[in-house]
């Protein structure tokens, strides 16, 4: 009776496995379910491109979908793009990604396994591995790798919507971006997994690496895409996105942060960040929903202890001055005069209002809790603003 119980929970975890904050399955979920049923433990990855030095909520996601796997006795991979990450992954991008040195990336690896070891884990009995692409790609000689191209075609790789896109608007697309999908793809090939999960954005890499591998290995490759975390702008939750929440902030900053998520967003976070049973996922009172979001994030990523902690400092600093869950968003850019920014958007009547609630201390930095006092401050980083006594604005750093 308890082997049967325990097949009926392995069942059952296969079901959610398949379906929860799961986008897509390559070629079909039921082939994969298929195999998953016959009880054959499969070696899968997730590559992460070290383009930062943190590891955020978007991040997590993925994590969270291999802590699953893992669970279930497969053979995780927690792949560190330390090649990859010296070109940039193109994906959604509609202008060129900054190229960093090899060291630079390194560098920037340095803390991910500790940073990941909150979801993931890397000790014990089928711990994930760490695995370098740098280790294989860097040891390809020009040739090898004509000859690893040679199996995709240039229609397949120039038919993604950024290249098109670029196109229109005659932006130009360069051979490092173009060869990227080829050293992802060949990622899969040298590790000869039968899995890769990622975001639903990160597809079209994905289905190169399943083409390469047909190709060179007659092999094939199953392919888990993950819902993303977008806001009502579509904008995802994401390093590059400026609005990015590291899994290694300070407890209360994290519960702060995530307080400030609209609305929206509340159901796909609980669904993708979380463990709490589906069936169980609040969805009366939006406040409350994202109060009890912020919890359980920060418990998992720290502890119980700390998450109450935390969520005492927020009430204690945030709720009681009766900060609305909503508030006006503005988008600018990077090195925008805020004042500028604020009258532009008809936030302020003028500068000369400005001046006057700066030098009397009514304009208040909610996330670090601070007045602002320099009139000429600049945009580096998302705001949330109280603005006189009862005006709150989001500023968006593009």
């Amino acid at each position: 009776m308890k082997v049967i119980k325990n097949k009926s929970k392995d069942r059952d975890k296969i079901d959610e496995l398949l379906t929860r904050g799961v986008d897509r399955i390559y070629p079909s979920k039921e082939k994969l379910e298929e195999v998953l049923r016959s009880g054959k433990k499969l070696k899968l990855y997730q590559g992460f491109d070290p383009t930062g030095d943190k590891l955020h909520l978007g991040h997590m996601v993925g994590l969270r979908k291999l802590a699953e796997w893992q669970e279930l006795g497969h053979q995780v991979i927690f792949l560190i793009g330390d090649y990859t990450a010296t070109i940039g992954d193109p994906s959604g991008k509609l202008s060129s990604r900054k190229m960093l040195t090899h060291e630079e990336t390194l560098a920037n690896a340095k803390n991910y396994k500790e940073q990941a070891s909150k979801i993931l884990k890397f000790d014990g009995d089928n711990g994930a591995e760490v695995l370098f692409n740098g280790d294989w790609l860097g040891k390809l000689s020009a040739v090898e790798f004509l000859r690893i191209a040679g199996n995709l075609t240039y229609s397949q790789v120039i038919e993604r919507d950024m290249f098109q896109e670029r196109l229109k608007q005659g932006q130009d697309i360069y051979t490092n971006e173009f060869l990227y999908p080829v050293m992802q793809a060949y990622d899969s090939v040298a590790m000869n997994v039968d899995l890769e999960v990622g975001g639903k954005d990160q597809m079209f890499n994905m289905m190169m690496g399943r083409k390469l591998m047909r190709n060179m290995l007659k092999k094939e490759k199953f392919v888990m895409t993950t819902k993303l975390l977008e806001d009502k702008h579509g904008v995802k939750i994401g390093k590059t996105e400026g609005n990015a929440i590291a899994l290694d902030d300070k407890p209360e900053d994290l519960f702060g942060k995530i307080m400030a998520f609209p609305d929206e967003i509340v159901a796909q976070c609980f669904e993708s960040l979380t463990t709490i049973p589906l069936e169980e996922i609040p969805t009366k009172d939006p406040f409350l929903n994202k109060k009890q979001l912020a919890f359980e994030i920060v418990k998992d990523l720290n502890d119980e202890k700390k998450a109450k902690e935390a969520q005492q400092v927020w009430e204690e600093t945030f709720q009681k001055k009766e900060i609305p869950s909503e508030m006006e968003e503005i988008k600018a850019e990077a090195g925008d005069i805020l004042s500028e920014v604020l009258v532009k958007n008809k936030v302020l009547a003028s500068k000369g209002e400005w001046r006057r609630l700066v030098l009397g201390r009514g304009v208040h930095d909610l996330e670090k809790n601070t007045d602002i006092t320099d009139q000429n401050t600049k945009i580096t980083e998302n705001l949330t603003l109280k603005i006189g006594k009862r005006k709150f604005i989001r500023i968006i750093k593009k």
